[in-house]
């Protein structure tokens, strides 16, 4: 992949050309792993469901959320329920995967009593989870005018729009995030790998590499990259630079952020599964591969790496704060370290 990032000249933060003399920080910092996750629209409001008693002739069924009867019952007098579902903080409606009626008859008609009444109380956005195993339910939500808004595995997200303007809902996760890592020995040799694939950097001495997983911390993400790939367990020390580029896998936007580590083992054992080949390699020969020659990012990231193992550039570290969004640690990345940078 390609990288990019540079220190404006009166700001000690990333922008886009210019570069800060730099300054070092401490290699002993530790760091105490915290995962953390973002909560989703679906999980904003505590779960709320209703007790509701169906008549059915001489028998009452009792459900814990909206459930509508199977088609061999007689409907309740009253007609078709509102789904359950509790108000977001924008004016909007998310409604409770639990209580979806099983019969795709039953959800059409409860599906659009709940439309006409959240357009009368004058809602506005309406999320709509549907799990892996409702399925079918999908097709009449969409004919309903609902859109897709994202997928993970178990479940399918879908959005509707209620007022007629510009829809404010905000659009579906748009960017893949990545992280490398630049592992470098007190002999100037940087750990490098060659991938399995048939891309354009196959036979390419490079960085390990890869997407961070769900809730995972940048830093974390490249620590265990290297170690996945090639076995050599490390720490993390800064991050040096991040590239931002559009329109690749999937349509997708993807930023890359290369963190510098300092290696605690030195032993190689590569993953054959994705890497074809490991090695402790001297940087002037790893920069001096045609790849790096060529493409000027990559090539520039790579020299700021070695700035920051010589201590002639600073790059941002990790500092865990409470952050109000969610009460709980997590990390900002910005400058800051016992040692000063010249400017």
């Amino acid at each position: 992949m390609v990288l990019a990032a540079v220190l404006g000249r009166n700001f000690l933060g990333f922008c886009h050309h210019e570069l800060l003399k730099e300054q070092r920080v401490s290699r002993t910092e530790k760091f105490t792993l915290f995962d953390s996750s973002r909560d989703l629209p679906w999980k904003t409001s505590p779960l709320k469901t209703l007790n509701l008693m169906f008549s059915t002739g001489n028998n009452v069924i009792r459900r814990n959320g909206i459930q509508v009867v199977s088609p061999d019952i007689s409907a309740p007098s009253w007609g078709p329920e509102v789904l359950g579902a509790w108000d977001d903080e924008y004016g909007g409606v998310v409604i409770n995967p639990w209580s979806l009626p099983s019969s795709a008859n039953a959800f059409a008609s409860a599906l659009k009593t709940s439309l006409s009444d959240w357009k009368l109380k004058g809602k506005r956005g309406i999320w709509l989870k549907i799990l892996e195993e409702q399925a079918d339910l999908v097709p009449i939500a969409i004919q309903e005018g609902f859109k897709y808004h994202h997928a993970e595995p178990g479940f399918l997200v879908l959005t509707y729009w209620i007022p007629d303007e510009p829809c404010l809902l905000p659009a579906g996760p748009s960017h893949q995030i990545g992280v490398g890592g630049f592992v470098i020995n007190d002999k100037r040799e940087v750990l490098v790998v060659k991938e399995k694939c048939s891309c354009i950097c196959s036979d390419v001495w490079k960085l390990p590499t890869g997407y961070i997983n769900k809730a995972e911390d940048l830093f974390s993400g490249a620590v265990r990259e290297v170690k996945e790939e090639t076995g050599v367990d490390t720490a993390f020390l800064e991050m040096v630079a991040f590239r931002h580029v559009h329109q690749v896998a999937f349509e997708k936007s993807d930023l890359l952020f290369v963190c510098m580590l300092k290696p605690l083992s030195s032993d190689i054992t590569i993953d054959d599964r994705e890497i074809q080949a490991a090695r402790w390699m001297a940087y002037d020969e790893f920069i001096s591969q045609p790849y790096y020659q060529e493409d000027h990012m990559l090539k520039k990231a790579m020299e700021l790496c070695l700035e920051a193992y010589e201590e002639r550039y600073c790059g941002f570290i990790a500092h865990q704060l409470t952050s109000k969004l969610d009460g709980k640690l997590s990390y900002l990345y910005y400058y800051g370290g016992s040692n000063s940078c010249e400017i």
